[in-house]
């Protein structure tokens, strides 16, 4: 029997070591992954599900469990959905705060503590929190973005996942371009930590030259995986997750 990507996201996961807060929203959360034998930089994972309330960052447990067995300290990023500017807001807030809140756990719990500044992981709708992160805050070491709705003005002309975008901001790029022009990462100056775009060319959420056009604009380095769907990158038990570990890895060098 074939491996169904999509089976990642009602997997279970191992619980996680803390959830910690970051703001009062019941939404502004994290749940931290913290190692015993850790190294390196907080692992910053940004979910998807194309902003809408319906997803949250319980189907990225599998992933997060499984990069934190190799060894590296990681949080699951929440964040309110379908909302401007709150989606955005809380993003940075939780990317600035996170770091600090996992080291304070890890020396409570008796663990390592996470070195240098983190980097983050999105994925879909959260690769492109990610990559507005990098371009708009900095304070990132790199960004490993995992088939992204990199170009959001692309993405509502597409009408991607049924108005995801209008409805994340509010209309269309007529209706409200300032918000495009603050929101969109294909519309901000190229991040200037290492970028790496994973997609596959049989993605049917978000189309692979989606990714292909954010990373010919910013220099983004691009893994194209043949036959790799929207879900599979996500998931540790598919081929694709070593593509994901290995450019992970290659940020920390």
């Amino acid at each position: 029997m074939s491996h169904d990507p999509r089976s990642v996201l009602s997997r279970s996961a191992p619980p996680p070591d803390r959830t910690v807060r970051y703001g009062d929203h019941p939404d502004q959360v994290a749940d931290l992954r913290l190692p015993r034998r850790a190294a390196g930089p907080l692992v910053i994972v940004v979910h998807g599900g194309f902003w809408r309330p319906g997803y949250d960052r319980s189907h990225t447990g599998p992933m997060a469990a499984a990069l934190a067995a190799l060894g590296h300290p990681v949080a699951q990023l929440e964040y309110r959905r379908v909302g401007y500017p709150e989606t955005l807001d809380d993003v940075a807030a939780g990317v600035a705060v996170l770091p600090g809140l996992a080291t304070a756990t890890a020396t409570g719990l008796g663990r390592p503590a996470p070195a240098g500044p983190p980097v983050l992981v999105g994925h879909s709708a959260g690769g492109h929190l990610a990559l507005w992160q990098a371009a708009t805050h900095g304070g990132v070491a790199g960004v490993v973005a995992l088939a992204p709705v990199a170009d959001l003005v692309e993405a509502y002309r597409r009408d991607l996942d049924g108005g995801a975008v209008a409805a994340l901001l509010g209309g269309g790029p007529e209706d409200v371009p300032e918000r495009y022009a603050r929101a969109d990462p294909a519309r901000l100056p190229a991040p200037r930590c290492p970028v790496v775009v994973l997609h596959g060319d049989a993605d049917a959420q978000v189309p692979i030259d989606i990714g292909r056009g954010y990373a010919a604009r910013t220099g983004a380095r691009t893994v194209e995986l043949p036959g790799t769907g929207h879900f599979g990158l996500i998931d540790p038990q598919a081929p694709p997750w070593r593509h994901v570990t290995d450019e992970l890895h290659s940020l920390f060098q």
